[in-house]
């Protein structure tokens, strides 16, 4: 049997309002477990008191992932204003080079020899 080998590369993960995303999700988690508890009693006699349950844990995952994606979102912005440093500092430093490079004949004192 064959190894399955893929014909074309995998997109690029998409990027988006991610910490939104999951903030909205996890309100609306929340207000579907309240919407549900007036009607508890209407669950309970049909044995369906796992949906309002599910709601419930929804919400609390909700708060977890909320709690990590913001992480996720301030690491990425950490490291991209640590490459940007890193470019600008390389930058910086070529410039500074090019600019001893060019200072340097100027800058040396004549060679006077004895015998001359």
């Amino acid at each position: 049997m064959a190894k399955w080998t893929p014909k074309h590369e995998a997109p690029e993960p998409l990027e988006g309002p991610v910490v939104a995303t999951i903030t909205g999700g996890t309100i609306l988690w929340f207000v579907l477990f309240l919407v549900q508890l007036p009607f508890y009693g209407w669950f309970d006699d049909r044995d369906l008191t796992w949906w309002v349950w599910t709601c419930l844990a929804g919400a609390g995952l909700g708060l977890i992932g909320i709690w990590y994606v913001r992480g996720r979102d301030a690491a990425l912005k950490r490291h991209a204003a640590e490459q940007e440093a890193g470019a600008a500092a390389q930058e910086a430093g070529a410039a500074a080079q090019e600019a001893g490079a060019a200072e340097a004949p100027e800058s040396r004192a004549p060679e006077t020899h004895p015998g001359a």
